[in-house]
């Protein structure tokens, strides 16, 4: 390469630094957001924001203009990929009695697997859970509090057992829809953190999953509530 090819091939490699440069500071900060989504999927929470910056092709002190800290940057992250997927409406069909609790729970998955089985989703998830940040946690805690505990309320109901007022929900109970709900997030694992072949009809196994989880859950249940 003559030396003013590599000239040339050195400046067009800094454009993309330089063109950030001239970007809007909330156009910054989504650039910073979007690469730190990516960065933390691949890296974990152990990456540095320095290498971050390299990736990104700015100064390491520029991220600290829009984020003041790294925990700020994972929260804005958890805002970002989390929180902005959740729907509102999930936990309202969950207690939509008008139908039968089977429908709900298969249409809920079904909705669910769209906004979460994706790669950074996963990912973050997966290594905020094995570094103890708190995303893993709040993020299930939700969960529990929106769509497990309404559903073995529901299941209470549809199955004519005793109330929640006369018998409050068991642990058991809340384990009997966590493993649903582990069994489809499941596949997400496979696909995401070990690179392994999954369905590609999902909805087919969301279907399976929820009809042969309501098959046995009358029986075991009422043993549950009612100890017969």
């Amino acid at each position: 390469m003559s030396v003013q090819a590599a000239g040339t091939a050195k400046r067009s490699a800094k454009k993309p630094a330089s063109k950030r440069k001239n970007l809007r500071a909330a156009d910054r900060e989504k650039v910073i957001l979007e690469a730190a989504i990516r960065f933390f999927a691949e890296h974990g929470f152990e990456g540095q924001t320095r290498e971050l910056a390299k990736r990104i092709g700015i100064t390491h002190s520029a991220i600290y203009r829009h984020f003041p800290s790294k925990e700020a940057l994972i929260e804005r992250v958890y805002e970002h990929v989390y929180l902005s997927r959740w729907q509102d409406h999930w936990e309202e069909l969950i207690k939509d009695r008008s139908r039968p609790l089977e429908a709900r729970l298969a249409q809920f998955y079904r909705e669910y697997a769209e906004r979460i089985f994706d790669y950074d989703w996963v990912r973050i998830f997966v290594f905020s859970g094995m570094k103890s940040f708190d995303i893993t946690k709040r993020y299930l805690a939700m969960i529990g509090d929106k769509i497990i505990v309404p559903a073995a309320v529901e299941a209470r109901k549809e199955f004519d057992l005793p109330s929640p007022a006369r018998a409050p929900i068991s642990e058991r109970e809340r384990e009997l829809f966590w493993g649903l709900h582990g069994r489809i997030f499941y596949i997400a694992i496979r696909k995401f953190v070990y690179g392994t072949p999954v369905p590609k009809r999902l909805d087919d196994v969301i279907e399976d999953a929820t009809r042969e989880f309501m098959a046995g859950a009358p029986r075991v249940l009422r043993g549950i509530v009612t100890g017969k």
